[in-house]
This record gives structure tokens, sequence and C-alpha cells, in this order.
């Protein structure tokens, strides 16, 4: 019996013709694959258009790409704590997290709030607790990332700034990104606390505030990696990516804003997924996609405007709690392929993701995963090593192909924000999420100790759980209470008074001011949100529990 079993394997063979998004591959390729390809049209040196390349002619010579492992976790205190021990660990850029409290726009007292504050991302509540995230680090020499997209990231942003105001920093010199993908949100599970138009206009807010004071911060990534999550092919999510990210400038430039003066500050949040080659060339072609689409469509002049800046988030999808060591390598390879993609940053998943929050073991290991790629495999010396491979040409013209054609068929529906509206784009989404679900559970797709190759059920985790302590949630609540009875309620209500007038005022006001006054008196992030909602005829309270206070 085993030794037919050994046969098998002897003479085991691949199955399936094709990558993991479902793309023909064939058992070599040769020069004739790429014969129309022309080398300064299509792929030009690094650094030059349309950067299917690379953006910097010197990529990672000239300086390597931002390590982030993203953190986020009951109080700001124990969310600062793990910051610190990631900085001793050699991450090179921050990356926060909100809890559902805060993606909802719901204070941890909310009293539905208990059981979530803190419990998946940290909970903040106010400019207190931001003071709180940020104790001891110093935020005008770090580069920090708000993985937020919700409408608590106007808020975020707001209480972030009067942070740096309360240090004596200039807004000026902050460095870093913000999510601020509204849009998008609507398919990440929290219902309708981002309505589709009032999430656009704080998008744009952000992207106008940051324009005009932020000159280093990154308005906003199209988030790529979210819809991949959802079950998304390759191309689909370069395609949805892109169209996301046109709706972004579109609104911008209708604002009266310059496409030259808030394209180079814009950016993509990528998936790095299993399929190592077909990763790869999805992000050279959406590089070559977006050059062409700004200098044609939006008639950008300057060349940071046509480059698609990038950050790579491996794909905590393909994770799997069966067997979760065989994760640390499959997330090894696909930092491999971002690095060898060209990104600009890079999160790497901890093992232990599909099981509980990462602890600090496994997500030493995610850093030393990206430090080990870093200085030792030597991936990183020359720019697009694989530029000019057969295959590799091949597929990124393939991909690029299919993209443009879901890019066209979102232009019928009206663009990506009519296609929102009107149901497509969650059809779409469904669609694809049933499709990858049945190739895995036919077994069309191989998933190693998933679907083949499983041994018995493990009962423990290498590297043990993170663990939420008992009564965290009720903590969390209780100083939001205490901050509400010690902060000055005049102020506060003259505050969000001005809030609310502001937001009466239609588009084309700017509520980030406001917001900031607001989170200096130390409104609360539910009741300042709460104020912008309902002056945009939305509930005060997503949740419909709580009333609106009187203004």
């Amino acid at each position: 019996e085993q030794g037919d079993e050994l046969l098998r394997a002897y003479f085991e063979k691949l199955e399936r013709p094709s990558t993991w998004s479902g793309l023909p591959t064939k058992p070599f390729y040769s020069p004739a694959d790429a014969s129309d390809l022309d080398y300064r049209r299509d792929l030009n040196d690094p650094g030059e258009f349309p950067y299917a390349r690379g953006v910097h002619a010197d990529m990672y010579r000239g300086r390597l790409w931002t390590r982030r492992e993203v953190c986020g976790f009951g109080s700001a205190r124990d969310t600062n704590q793990r910051l610190r021990f990631q900085i001793s660990q050699g991450v090179s850029g921050l990356s926060i997290i909100d809890d559902n409290n805060g993606s909802l726009t719901i204070d941890a007292d909310h009293p539905m709030a208990t059981l979530e504050a803190g419990l998946q991302g940290v909970s903040v509540s106010s400019l207190r607790d931001m003071e709180d995230l940020f104790e001891g680090i110093p935020i005008d020499k770090v580069s920090v990332s708000f993985d937020i997209s919700g409408l608590d990231c106007i808020a975020w942003m707001a209480m972030y700034v009067a942070a740096a105001e309360k240090r004596g920093i200039d807004p000026a010199a902050l460095r870093g990104t913000v999510q601020n993908d509204t849009l998008h949100f609507q398919f990440c599970g929290y219902g309708n606390s981002c309505p589709v138009d009032l999430g656009l206009k704080s998008s744009v807010d952000i992207i106008e505030f940051c324009a005009r004071r932020m000159p280093r911060w990154y308005t906003g990534n199209a988030n790529l990696y979210d819809m991949r999550e959802n079950g998304l092919d390759a191309p689909q999510e370069v395609a949805f990516g892109l169209s996301l990210a046109s709706a972004y400038i579109g609104k911008a430039i209708d604002r009266g804003l310059n496409v030259d003066d808030i394209a180079p500050r814009r950016a993509f949040y990528c998936s790095c997924h299993i399929d190592f080659f077909e990763e790869i060339a999805k992000l050279r072609s959406a590089r070559r996609i977006w050059a062409r689409l700004m200098r044609d469509r939006f008639g950008a002049k300057d060349p940071r405007s046509l480059q698609f800046r990038f950050g790579v988030h491996t794909a905590g999808v393909s994770l799997y709690p069966s067997q979760p060591l065989n994760n640390a390598i499959r997330i090894a390879y696909e930092a491999l392929a971002a690095v060898l993609a060209g990104a600009q940053s890079i999160h790497t998943c901890s093992y232990d993701e599909p099981i509980g929050l990462p602890t600090e073991t496994s997500q030493t290991l995610a850093i030393r995963t990206q430090q080990i790629i870093a200085y030792e495999t030597g991936a990183a010396g020359v720019a697009d090593p694989l530029g000019g491979s057969w295959y590799i040409e091949s597929l990124t013209n393939q991909i690029e192909g299919k993209a443009q054609e879901i890019m066209a068929e979102i232009e019928l529906q009206g663009g990506m924000v009519a296609a929102i509206k009107s149901g497509w784009v969650l059809r779409e989404i469904e669609s694809a999420a049933l499709r990858r679900q049945n190739e895995i559970e036919n077994g069309e797709k191989i998933v190693v100790g998933t679907n083949a190759f499983q041994t018995e059920r493990e009962t423990q985790t290498p590297g043990g759980i993170h663990e939420s302590p008992a009564g965290q949630g009720e903590a969390l609540a209780a100083s939001v209470r205490e901050l509400r009875r010690g902060r000055d309620q005049g102020q506060v209500a003259e505050a969000l008074q001005r809030l609310h007038a502001q937001a009466l005022g239609g588009e084309r006001v700017n509520l980030l001011p406001a917001l900031i006054e607001a989170a200096r008196a130390y409104a609360t992030l539910g009741e300042m949100m709460g104020t912008v909602r309902i002056a945009y005829g939305q509930p005060y309270d997503p949740m419909g529990v709580l009333a609106p206070p009187r203004l």
C-alpha cells in the first residue's frame, strides 16, 4: 500500500494548465510569445514611461521598500507598546488599524460597542487616545500609515493633525499615508456606516487638505487588496482598483484641484497572492495601465503623476488555520514576488493570522522574512530582474488586456461610483468569490494542508496565540465616559455646532479644519462623525441606538 503511494507520488504531474486566476499557460515560452513587444513603447528602462519596469531607475539601491507590520489591538497604550516593539525589531514605517467600532464611527462606550472594543484593531475614540497611541514616538521622523478607509479616516486625520500641533509639529512635516478609500469600504461588511456620496466627499476633503497643507502625506490608497480578499482574480484586482483611483482623481478635479497637484501623492494598496509569476506580472501591468491612463485620460504632465506607487499586503486570504507554519512559507514567496515586482512598501502577514491577532513571536518572523529578502537573497539588488522573461512579458500583456476589458465594462456602467450604486460591483465580487471557493472545495486548486496533504488537526498554535484580557471592552468604555466628564463641555458643544454649520455648507466646504477644532476640544470620534452624518441627512448613529444631541 505504501509502495503504491510512493509510486503515485513519484509519477505525479501538474494538472492545472492555468494561473491561479485561470489565465491559460503553456508548457514553455519562447521569443514568439513576446514578438510584438516594443522595448521603448511597452517597457522602457526602470524610471521611464510607461514605468512597467519600476518607478525608480535605481529601485532598492536608492532606498529599500518601507517595511511595515499592521498593528492594532486593545487600548492606544497597548498598541503603542507593540509599535515600540516593532521598531526595536527593524520595521522602517508604522502601520495602524482601527477596531470595528472605529470603522462603524461609534465610540467604545456605545451600548453596542463593548464586546468589539479593541478586539480587532486599536480602540481610538478621541484625541486623548491618539496622543497615547504615539506617546514617545517621533511622528515627525517616521512614516505612519493608517490602514482605515471608512468615514472614520477623516476623523483620524483630524485627531492626528491636532496631536501633532499640540506637540508643536507643523502638519507639513508629517510623512505617511491614510488609506482613505471610502468607495471600496462598501464591501468590507460595515453596512451603511459609510454612505457612498458622503464617503466620497470626505475622501476628497482629505485629498484637498493634504494637497495644500501636508505635501509629504499620501492622501489615499486605492485599496486593491481588500477587493482581492473578497474573491476577485488578478485582472479584476487591477481593473477594480484603477477604476476606484480614477473616481477619486475625477472627483478631486471636479472640486477644482489640478491633476498634477494631487496625483503625485496618490498610491495603491495591493495584494500579493500565492501565484508567484502571476502576481509579478499583475503589478507590472498595473504600472503600465496607470501611466497611460493618467497621461491620456486625465492629461497629467508631471512624471510623478504617471507613476503607480504601491504598497503590498501579502494575501491574508491565502492563509489557512490548518498546519499554520505552512503560512510562513506562503508569506515568504508572496513577499518575494512583491520585491521582484518593485513594491514601495510591504506588510508581511503573520502565520497565525487565520487563528487570531499576531503575537510578538509571529510578527518577529514576519519582519525577519522581509529582512532576509532584503539582505540575504539578492532579490533587491537589480530593478525588475525578471523583465524580458518571455513568460513574464507574455503574462503581463495578458493581464493588462483582461484588466482593460473589465475597466471598459465598468465605464459602460457609468464609472465606478455608478457601478457600486447599481449593485454591479457587488454581483461581480460575489460571483468571483463563489468561483474561487468552488475551485478549492472541488480540488481544482490544491491548498497544501487544507484540501490535500492533510494531517491530524492541531490543538495548539506554534508560538501561542494572542488573547484579549478579560474586561477589556468595559475598561475602554469607562475611559471614554471619564473623558466626557472631564472635558470642557461648552467648548465641545461650540466646536460641534461649528462643524455642523460647516457640514451644511455643501460639497465644496472642506470639513477637516472644523474636525481638527472639534478634536482639539476632545469631541469623540462618534460625536464628530455623527454631527457630519446628520448634516447630510443620515442617521446620527449608524447602529440606530443613540439619539442626536441638540446642536
